[in-house]
């Protein structure tokens, strides 16, 4: 194994373009996601471990230059990933989870930063012997621990199809949580820092900063959404409607590096003000949107794993690490069941939040390098360290947990369109079981007692090998049911309409859609493998059959 790693030890950027770094990435994360999936465990997993084999940790192929060099592509796709988690805080489930969504983040947010704070102080002031460096550090750690990584987590929501009350407050809460990290970890900053001894800034700055990186990525979010709500008003063609979109999330993504504000946080409030402002243009254009952005998460993740270096784990790195994952993973659990509880939110999202609020990313690791530059090299180092460790472990394991929460709660499978149930279902689950069949010699009279006794306006025609000959409708009776005299003499062959289409028992949905879309036709013959009549499909059935499926699926939401 050493020999083999040795070969691309000496790979370097020069030596592999970025072309290849960027085919490679989304190649190899679409094959390891794919993998994943098959063992029931979400892609994002799988992105992320591709990533880790990629880069130091593995083979080597991607270093921190690289990744260095491909920052603008990250900051595109943590600015799609908020738009589209803005997308979901629509005026509606604002006004009727509100309350749910202030409480829940209150208490996951509050109890996870007391605990690691707690937990924290406490080792630091043994290891170090010193009770002001472990407090500091204490205060430090538990801000950073208050945020919640919106990307892993949605990921799963937007793989498995969710919806429902812990879908909606999943969304609520990650979206909002990094605002209150950045909150916490601003005012912990000033007073660890004080504490240890190493500020710079005076108090006043110090509170006052976290306001305006807010304030001001909420003022870019909500004039440039208002803008861009604004063009989607005049223009309806679907590529410039993306050139527009796309435009306006680079757009919000620059201003906020420019003037130094939350830029995830910017793209968030710019999805809110699209959805809202546009509530009908918007449902297209967040569909033409995940069309579009796979290719980019991909890569995302799989940047977010070859980042990951852990060579400078030392035992005290380790204790620092456990100490981290374990009071963490308490207080938001333990945070985010009593703030369902305080705020009487539905049982499943009581019961089930609590396992989808692990993931720590961007925000952690971003804040983190801000605590490294306030402190001593050595202490930053640390702390880079130990949120770097900590994001490894939960972002592993995240995924699957809220996997299992959705699972519970029942709303995997929830949010999907007539499309999705079309391209799912089978034609063979659509028609009826031992369908009847007009053979070529029956009669008038006995073909009218088919039409009075089942609700069908075609009836396929079938010889005695049961192979098609072609279909009667009511249209084809209507000329001679009223002339009993010549009824008693006519049969099925004297009246049929030859077909030549036909659609297998195992075919799609889809491709019965195609069909009626294709030739204007009300009805279509359904054949076995071997091309024997089991049926007939008819273009109003089909539809009515979608349409109860779609209330189906409603009712479920509902009951959750």
């Amino acid at each position: 194994m050493e020999k083999f790693l040795h070969l691309f030890s000496n790979i370097s950027y020069f030596h592999v373009n970025m072309l290849f770094i960027l085919g490679i990435a989304l190649f190899g994360g679409t094959i390891g996601g794919r993998l994943f999936q098959k063992m029931k465990v979400p892609q994002v997993v799988g992105y992320i471990v591709i990533g880790i084999l990629l880069g130091p940790m593995g083979i080597k192929i991607i270093n921190t230059e690289m990744v260095n060099v491909l920052q603008p592509l990250t900051y595109f796709a943590l600015g799609l990933i908020g738009f589209m988690i803005g997308g979901e805080l629509k005026k509606n489930v604002i006004i009727r989870y509100g309350k749910q969504f202030f409480y829940i983040l209150l208490f996951e947010g509050i109890f996870s930063f007391i605990l690691v704070a707690i937990s924290v102080g406490l080792f630091g002031t043994y290891f170090f012997k010193n009770a002001n460096l472990g407090w500091g550090l204490g205060l430090l750690f538990g801000s950073i621990a208050s945020a919640t990584a919106p990307a892993a987590t949605t990921d799963v929501l937007w793989e498995y199809r969710t919806r429902g009350p812990l879908t909606t407050t999943i969304f609520g809460i990650v979206a909002l949580d990094d605002a209150l990290a950045i909150f916490l970890f601003a005012i912990s900053a000033s007073f660890a820092t004080r504490i240890m001894g190493t500020t710079q800034n005076s108090l006043m700055i110090s509170i006052l900063h976290p306001l305006y990186e807010i304030g001001g990525a909420v003022l870019v979010g909500a004039i440039s959404g208002t803008i861009l709500v604004k063009i989607l008003h005049k223009y309806n063609e679907e590529e410039r409607v993306l050139a527009f979109l796309i435009g306006i999330v680079l757009f919000v993504l620059g201003i906020s590096l420019a003037i130094n504000v939350s830029m995830l946080l910017a793209s968030m409030v710019l999805g809110a003000v699209v959805v809202n402002g546009a509530p009908n243009i918007s449902k297209n254009i967040f569909k033409l949107l995940a069309g579009f952005t796979p290719p980019i998460f991909i890569l995302f993740f799989v940047f977010i794993g070859s980042k990951l270096n852990f060579s400078q784990v030392n035992p005290l790195v380790f204790g620092l690490v456990l100490v981290y994952l374990v009071s963490r993973t308490i207080g938001k659990m333990s945070g985010a069941f009593l703030g369902a509880y305080v705020s009487q939110a539905p049982k499943t999202v009581r019961k089930y939040l609590p396992f989808c609020l692990f993931s720590q990313a961007g925000v952690a690791i971003g804040l983190s390098i801000v605590a490294a530059h306030l402190l001593p090299e050595d202490l930053g180092n640390i702390i880079i360290i130990v949120i770097t460790s900590t994001t490894f472990v939960v972002q592993l394991i995240g995924p699957s947990c809220v996997r299992y929460g959705i699972s519970k709660a029942g709303e995997i499978g929830l949010n999907i369109t007539e499309e999705d149930i079309i391209k799912k279902i089978k034609i063979a689950d659509i028609i009826e079981e031992n369908a009847p069949l007009i053979k070529q010699n029956t009669s008038l009279d006995e073909i009218l007692r088919n039409f009075s006794k089942y609700p069908y306006f075609y009836y396929p025609v079938v010889g005695n090998d049961k192979k098609l000959i072609g279909i009667i409708s009511i249209d084809s009776v209507r000329h001679v049911f009223r002339d009993k005299d010549v009824g008693a003499f006519v049969l099925a062959e004297d009246i049929l309409e030859p077909v030549q289409i036909k659609i297998g028992a195992t075919a799609s949905g889809l491709e019965a859609k195609e069909l009626f879309d294709k030739y204007h036709i009300d009805f279509v013959p359904v054949v076995d493998e071997n091309d024997v009549v089991v049926g007939g499909l008819e273009e109003r059935i089909f539809y009515r059959f979608i349409t109860r499926k779609q209330v189906e699926i409603e009712q479920k939401v509902l009951s959750l």
